[in-house]
């Protein structure tokens, strides 16, 4: 594999609905197909999520798209697949999901540097409407400012 990190598929409105407040990789378990499919860029995190189940983290609503060259073994698209975490991890999210407010989300799926496919997953806490519209307010202010950047830079 190449020395560096691909990215795979990247959940765009999680930054946008959720504060994040602590970032973490996870790896996931996956079938055969699964990863040949990842590898080619398969893959939806929209409206995915992560939840816990007998002590374990899994994402549920991940969509990854049968691999082209599967046959009658192929995957089925929308599995719940268990994320790999060390105990310690899963137990500092689990005690901080039983607090009020609190999810855990997909952020993005990548391959590491070793081939393996890793996500890395929020513990986050939902967004007001109000705050939803200071972010777009500010993404407005940083859209208009690059602007006049731009054109202050190709001023002769």
């Amino acid at each position: 594999m190449s020395g560096k990190t691909e990215l795979i598929a990247r959940n765009k409105k999680a930054e946008f609905n959720f504060h994040i407040i602590d970032r973490l990789q996870a790896g996931l378990q996956l079938s055969g197909t699964e990863i040949k499919a990842v590898r080619e860029g398969k893959v939806s995190l929209t409206d995915s999520y992560c939840f816990f189940d007998k002590g374990e983290l899994y994402v549920k609503n991940m969509h990854i798209a049968e691999y082209s060259h599967g046959n009658i073994h192929n995957h089925e698209p929308r599995r719940t697949r268990k994320l790999l975490l060390k105990k310690r991890e899963l137990s500092r999210l689990l005690n901080k999901i039983k607090e009020r407010g609190f999810t855990i989300i997909p952020l993005s799926l990548f391959i590491n540097e070793r081939g393996y496919a890793k996500m890395e997953i929020a513990l986050a806490r939902g967004k007001k409407s109000f705050d939803k519209r200071a972010s777009i307010k500010e993404k407005d202010m940083q859209r208009e400012l690059a602007k006049e950047m731009k054109h202050l830079r190709h001023r002769p």
